[in-house]
């Protein structure tokens, strides 16, 4: 597995997932915001299936 989700995506993945994981244990989501534990796990493993599948890379470019 090659990284393929950059450093804001990244960011914002965890966040987004952290969320939505949050609002669900409060109450104030349903069952479904335990989606969030997708973009979580690929925001912290850095590889994202669908990215990979489609060819898209968000890491930045090294010299």
């Amino acid at each position: 597995m090659k990284a393929n989700v950059g450093g804001i995506d990244r960011i914002l993945r965890i966040v987004v997932g952290l969320a939505l994981i949050g609002l669900t244990v409060t109450g104030t989501i349903g069952v479904w915001g335990w989606l969030g534990v997708v973009p979580l796990a690929t925001g912290a493993l850095g590889w994202c299936p669908p990215y990979a599948i489609f060819g898209f890379n968000t890491c930045s470019m090294k010299k």
